[in-house]
């Protein structure tokens, strides 16, 4: 069963910058397509940004520019690094596979704020 670990979050002020990473557990990672998503308070899960097994990445408009994701398979993790942010980037943020898997991770929380 894949687990998913992510971490990096906390609390920046608007402008400020995050790298997020996500640790994949299991020997096919490499194979994956994956994705970030975020959820905000009383809101539904969105997806922000993925990457292809090739490395191919592709982002929500709210977010390009700003966002880019990586992967590394020899460490098992994709990352997601947020530049100039936003108060309503604040949000839980997830990763999983994409399309998901039915489990997920706890998140991590980004509160964007001054």
């Amino acid at each position: 069963q894949v687990q998913l670990v992510e971490s990096g979050g906390g609390l920046v002020q608007p402008g400020g910058s995050l790298r997020l990473s996500c640790q994949v557990s299991g020997s096919r990672f490499s194979i994956y397509a994956m994705g970030w998503y975020r959820q905000a308070p009383g809101k539904q899960r969105d997806l922000v940004a993925t990457i292809t097994d090739g490395g191919s990445p592709n982002y929500v408009d709210s977010v390009k520019g700003r966002f880019t994701i990586s992967r590394d398979n020899a460490k098992n993790t994709v990352y997601l690094q947020m530049n100039s942010l936003k108060p309503e980037d604040t949000a839980v943020y997830l990763c999983n596979l994409q399309p998901p898997l039915r489990s997920w991770g706890q998140g991590t929380q980004v509160t964007v704020s001054s």
